[in-house]
């Protein structure tokens, strides 16, 4: 008796951690950057202080261009700052290093990285990076002394 129970018990736990698991899967595929293309900001500080490192093209898609040799787009969810980056990006050739951020508030939220994203994987470039700032830029960059610009 007690083994009949256990089993539609025990196949019920599966098949949440299953669904559980997916969810999880799936919202990960949402997003248009993959987790390769999120890049750690020590990193990026570390290329930036390095005067014989390749220096990438850094875009401001936010409020502000606080990362040091930062472009300031402005917050691209306006249609005239998403005009203003596709401009800036049609002068690049395709292979260009390429660093976006905008840290107003934690990834889920922003409504800047995501079309921003979105419009480099559109215009086919192939070395695009996201600025991991999951929290917002003062604590994953100016809090942390990385380089900013004055």
């Amino acid at each position: 008796m007690k083994s009949t129970i256990l089993l539609p018990v025990f196949l019920i736990a599966i098949i949440t951690v299953v669904s559980v698991t997916s969810g999880f899967s799936s919202k990960n595929d949402d997003e248009p950057w993959t987790p390769n293309q999120l890049l750690d900001p020590a990193e990026l500080a570390k290329t930036i202080n390095d005067p014989n490192a390749k220096q990438p093209i850094i875009f401001s898609i936010g409020f502000g261009a606080y990362v040091k040799n930062s472009i300031d787009i402005g917050p691209v969810k306006e249609k005239e700052n998403m005009a203003r980056l596709k401009a800036e990006l049609k002068k690049l050739p395709k292979e260009t290093n390429i660093v976006i951020y905008c840290g107003c508030c934690p990834f889920e939220h922003c409504p800047n990285i995501r079309p921003a994203f979105q419009l480099l994987n559109k215009l086919k470039f192939s070395n695009q990076k996201l600025l991991n700032l999951p929290k917002n830029i003062r604590a994953d960059w100016i809090d942390k002394g990385y380089p900013k610009n004055n």
